[in-house]
Protein backbone atom coordinates (compact mmCIF):
# COMPACT_ATOMS: atom_id res chain seq x y z
CA UNK A 1 0.00 0.00 0.00
CA UNK A 2 1.60 3.05 -1.05
CA UNK A 3 1.08 6.29 1.24
CA UNK A 4 -2.28 8.10 2.09
CA UNK A 5 -2.01 11.51 2.74
CA UNK A 6 -4.55 13.72 3.85
CA UNK A 7 -4.28 17.18 5.80
CA UNK A 8 -0.94 16.38 8.06
CA UNK A 9 -1.67 13.19 8.61
CA UNK A 10 0.01 10.08 6.90
CA UNK A 11 -1.35 6.09 6.94
CA UNK A 12 1.72 3.96 5.66
CA UNK A 13 2.58 0.19 5.73
CA UNK A 14 5.19 -0.05 9.50
CA UNK A 15 8.49 -0.07 8.49
CA UNK A 16 11.24 -1.85 10.35
CA UNK A 17 11.95 -2.76 13.74
CA UNK A 18 11.72 1.01 15.25
CA UNK A 19 8.47 0.98 13.97
CA UNK A 20 7.18 -2.02 15.66
CA UNK A 21 8.44 -1.24 18.79
CA UNK A 22 6.49 1.91 18.31
CA UNK A 23 3.16 -0.48 17.34
CA UNK A 24 4.02 -3.17 20.42
CA UNK A 25 3.83 -0.54 23.49
CA UNK A 26 0.83 1.23 22.05
CA UNK A 27 -0.98 -1.60 21.73
CA UNK A 28 0.37 -2.62 25.19
CA UNK A 29 -0.92 0.44 26.49
CA UNK A 30 -4.20 -0.34 24.37
CA UNK A 31 -4.73 -3.90 24.96
CA UNK A 32 -2.79 -4.35 29.01
CA UNK A 33 -2.55 -8.25 29.08
CA UNK A 34 -2.77 -10.17 32.65
CA UNK A 35 -0.33 -12.30 30.96
CA UNK A 36 1.88 -13.06 28.14
CA UNK A 37 4.21 -11.28 25.46
CA UNK A 38 2.09 -8.46 23.48
CA UNK A 39 3.87 -9.86 19.94
CA UNK A 40 1.64 -13.02 19.10
CA UNK A 41 1.73 -15.61 15.98
CA UNK A 42 -0.35 -13.28 13.90
CA UNK A 43 2.05 -10.82 13.70
CA UNK A 44 4.14 -12.04 10.88
CA UNK A 45 1.23 -13.03 8.93
CA UNK A 46 -0.06 -9.42 9.05
CA UNK A 47 0.46 -6.40 6.91
CA UNK A 48 1.06 -3.13 9.92
CA UNK A 49 -0.40 0.37 9.24
CA UNK A 50 0.17 3.42 11.50
CA UNK A 51 -1.64 6.53 10.98
CA UNK A 52 0.89 9.85 11.66
CA UNK A 53 0.33 13.04 12.28
CA UNK A 54 2.77 15.85 13.97
CA UNK A 55 5.59 13.46 14.91
CA UNK A 56 3.55 10.55 16.74
CA UNK A 57 1.50 7.67 16.18
CA UNK A 58 -2.23 8.38 16.43
CA UNK A 59 -3.64 5.23 14.98
CA UNK A 60 -2.94 1.37 14.75
CA UNK A 61 -4.08 -1.67 13.13
CA UNK A 62 -3.66 -5.08 11.44
CA UNK A 63 -4.58 -6.78 8.66
CA UNK A 64 -4.19 -10.39 7.45
CA UNK A 65 -5.33 -11.03 3.70
CA UNK A 66 -6.28 -15.08 3.74
CA UNK A 67 -6.96 -16.17 -0.67
CA UNK A 68 -9.87 -17.99 0.57
CA UNK A 69 -12.00 -19.07 3.28
CA UNK A 70 -9.68 -21.62 4.53
CA UNK A 71 -6.90 -19.96 5.13
CA UNK A 72 -9.26 -17.89 7.90
CA UNK A 73 -7.73 -20.85 10.36
CA UNK A 74 -4.46 -18.87 10.60
CA UNK A 75 -6.14 -15.90 12.18
CA UNK A 76 -6.61 -14.42 15.10
CA UNK A 77 -10.96 -15.29 15.31
CA UNK A 78 -9.67 -18.48 14.77
CA UNK A 79 -8.38 -19.15 18.34
CA UNK A 80 -12.01 -18.27 20.08
CA UNK A 81 -14.17 -19.36 16.77
CA UNK A 82 -14.65 -22.24 14.83
CA UNK A 83 -14.68 -20.60 11.82
CA UNK A 84 -15.30 -23.83 9.43
CA UNK A 85 -18.36 -22.37 8.22
CA UNK A 86 -16.72 -20.05 6.12
CA UNK A 87 -14.31 -22.14 4.75
CA UNK A 88 -15.98 -22.42 1.18
CA UNK A 89 -15.62 -19.22 0.92
CA UNK A 90 -13.95 -18.30 -2.85
CA UNK A 91 -12.74 -14.89 -2.48
CA UNK A 92 -9.79 -13.24 -0.10
CA UNK A 93 -10.65 -12.48 3.45
CA UNK A 94 -9.36 -9.35 4.98
CA UNK A 95 -9.27 -10.08 9.01
CA UNK A 96 -8.49 -6.42 10.72
CA UNK A 97 -7.03 -6.60 13.90
CA UNK A 98 -5.61 -4.60 17.11
CA UNK A 99 -6.95 -1.70 16.05
CA UNK A 100 -6.12 0.90 18.56
CA UNK A 101 -6.02 4.58 19.07
CA UNK A 102 -3.19 6.81 20.61
CA UNK A 103 -4.16 9.02 24.28
CA UNK A 104 -6.40 12.14 22.12
CA UNK A 105 -6.14 10.44 18.95
CA UNK A 106 -9.96 9.92 18.61
CA UNK A 107 -10.51 12.54 16.46
CA UNK A 108 -12.73 12.39 13.02
CA UNK A 109 -10.08 12.62 10.85
CA UNK A 110 -7.52 9.86 11.75
CA UNK A 111 -9.80 7.59 12.18
CA UNK A 112 -11.44 8.32 8.48
CA UNK A 113 -7.73 7.92 6.98
CA UNK A 114 -7.62 4.42 9.17
CA UNK A 115 -10.76 3.45 7.30
CA UNK A 116 -9.33 4.74 3.93
CA UNK A 117 -6.53 2.81 4.83
CA UNK A 118 -8.39 -0.33 5.29
CA UNK A 119 -10.58 0.64 2.30
CA UNK A 120 -7.57 0.30 0.18
CA UNK A 121 -6.12 -2.76 1.46
CA UNK A 122 -9.23 -4.68 0.95
CA UNK A 123 -9.27 -3.25 -2.56
CA UNK A 124 -6.51 -4.17 -3.88
CA UNK A 125 -6.23 -7.69 -1.98
CA UNK A 126 -10.09 -8.17 -3.70
CA UNK A 127 -11.49 -8.75 -0.45
CA UNK A 128 -14.91 -10.07 -0.43
CA UNK A 129 -15.10 -10.22 2.94
CA UNK A 130 -13.89 -8.07 6.00
CA UNK A 131 -13.84 -10.02 9.73
CA UNK A 132 -12.49 -9.22 12.83
CA UNK A 133 -12.97 -9.28 16.88
CA UNK A 134 -14.96 -6.61 18.28
CA UNK A 135 -14.23 -6.21 22.09
CA UNK A 136 -16.12 -4.74 24.88
CA UNK A 137 -13.81 -4.13 27.88
CA UNK A 138 -14.53 -5.69 30.47
CA UNK A 139 -15.17 -9.42 30.71
CA UNK A 140 -18.33 -9.06 32.64
CA UNK A 141 -21.12 -9.60 30.31
CA UNK A 142 -23.65 -7.78 32.31
CA UNK A 143 -21.71 -4.72 31.97
CA UNK A 144 -22.73 -4.60 27.98
CA UNK A 145 -26.34 -6.56 28.61
CA UNK A 146 -27.84 -3.31 26.62
CA UNK A 147 -25.51 -3.68 23.72
CA UNK A 148 -25.73 -7.16 23.80
CA UNK A 149 -29.57 -6.78 23.66
CA UNK A 150 -29.59 -5.19 20.45
CA UNK A 151 -26.91 -7.42 19.10
CA UNK A 152 -29.46 -9.90 19.34
CA UNK A 153 -32.29 -8.15 18.63
CA UNK A 154 -31.06 -7.35 14.82
CA UNK A 155 -27.32 -7.80 14.14
CA UNK A 156 -26.92 -11.86 14.21
CA UNK A 157 -25.19 -13.09 10.56
CA UNK A 158 -26.80 -15.70 8.46
CA UNK A 159 -26.89 -18.97 10.51
CA UNK A 160 -25.06 -20.47 7.32
CA UNK A 161 -22.08 -18.68 7.79
CA UNK A 162 -21.84 -17.77 11.76
CA UNK A 163 -18.51 -19.42 13.03
CA UNK A 164 -19.15 -22.31 15.69
CA UNK A 165 -18.44 -22.30 19.87
CA UNK A 166 -14.77 -23.44 20.33
CA UNK A 167 -13.49 -21.04 23.42
CA UNK A 168 -14.10 -22.32 26.84
CA UNK A 169 -15.81 -19.51 28.09
CA UNK A 170 -18.68 -18.16 26.08
CA UNK A 171 -22.06 -16.19 26.68
CA UNK A 172 -25.07 -17.05 24.28
CA UNK A 173 -25.90 -13.68 24.83
CA UNK A 174 -29.10 -13.88 22.21
CA UNK A 175 -30.68 -16.27 25.21
CA UNK A 176 -29.11 -13.92 28.23
CA UNK A 177 -29.83 -10.44 27.20
CA UNK A 178 -33.11 -10.00 27.07
CA UNK A 179 -35.00 -6.87 25.30
CA UNK A 180 -33.61 -3.49 24.33
CA UNK A 181 -35.23 -1.43 26.93
CA UNK A 182 -33.98 1.90 25.64
CA UNK A 183 -32.03 1.72 21.85
CA UNK A 184 -30.02 5.39 22.45
CA UNK A 185 -27.99 3.88 25.75
CA UNK A 186 -27.57 -0.06 23.49
CA UNK A 187 -26.36 1.96 20.80
CA UNK A 188 -23.80 4.32 22.71
CA UNK A 189 -22.79 1.75 24.82
CA UNK A 190 -21.38 -0.66 21.39
CA UNK A 191 -17.68 0.24 20.92
CA UNK A 192 -17.12 2.62 18.42
CA UNK A 193 -15.45 0.21 16.02
CA UNK A 194 -18.06 -2.58 16.03
CA UNK A 195 -20.68 0.48 15.52
CA UNK A 196 -18.55 1.39 12.36
CA UNK A 197 -19.00 -2.47 11.04
CA UNK A 198 -22.73 -2.52 11.63
CA UNK A 199 -23.15 1.08 9.82
CA UNK A 200 -21.35 -0.79 6.81
CA UNK A 201 -24.32 -3.63 7.18
CA UNK A 202 -21.94 -6.27 9.05
CA UNK A 203 -23.18 -8.89 11.44
CA UNK A 204 -21.84 -10.73 14.63
CA UNK A 205 -21.80 -13.86 15.72
CA UNK A 206 -24.42 -16.03 17.78
CA UNK A 207 -22.30 -15.76 20.99
CA UNK A 208 -19.96 -13.64 22.68
CA UNK A 209 -16.22 -15.19 23.80
CA UNK A 210 -14.67 -14.00 27.20
CA UNK A 211 -11.27 -13.39 26.94
CA UNK A 212 -9.47 -13.11 30.84
CA UNK A 213 -6.38 -12.80 29.57
CA UNK A 214 -7.05 -9.00 27.84
CA UNK A 215 -10.15 -8.70 30.23
CA UNK A 216 -12.50 -8.22 27.23
CA UNK A 217 -15.62 -9.58 25.80
CA UNK A 218 -15.43 -9.65 22.11
CA UNK A 219 -17.91 -10.99 19.26
CA UNK A 220 -17.10 -12.35 15.48
CA UNK A 221 -17.40 -9.35 13.16
CA UNK A 222 -17.91 -9.57 9.60
CA UNK A 223 -18.73 -7.25 6.94
CA UNK A 224 -19.50 -8.63 3.36
CA UNK A 225 -17.67 -5.51 0.85
CA UNK A 226 -20.32 -5.95 -1.86
CA UNK A 227 -22.90 -5.09 0.90
CA UNK A 228 -21.45 -1.43 1.96
CA UNK A 229 -23.99 1.18 1.73
CA UNK A 230 -23.17 2.80 -1.74
CA UNK A 231 -22.18 6.26 -0.25
CA UNK A 232 -20.54 4.52 2.56
CA UNK A 233 -18.22 2.45 0.22
CA UNK A 234 -17.90 5.93 -1.85
CA UNK A 235 -17.09 7.80 0.92
CA UNK A 236 -14.49 5.63 1.85
CA UNK A 237 -12.54 4.91 -1.40
CA UNK A 238 -12.39 9.14 -1.76
CA UNK A 239 -10.65 9.16 0.90
CA UNK A 240 -8.24 6.12 0.05
CA UNK A 241 -7.59 7.78 -3.65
Amino acid sequence: MEPILRGGLVARVAQGPQDMAHILQMRAASFPRQTGDELDAQDALSTHVVVEGQGRVLAYFRVMLFGWGAGLNQGYAARFYDVTPLARYSRPIAEIGRFCLAPGGVHPDVLRLAWGAIARLVDEGQAGLLVGCSSFWGADWMQHRPALALLAEGHLGPKEHLPGRKAEEIVDFPTLAGPVTDRRTALAALPPLLRTYLGMGGWVSDHAVVDRELDTLHVFTCVEVDRVPQARAASLRAVAG
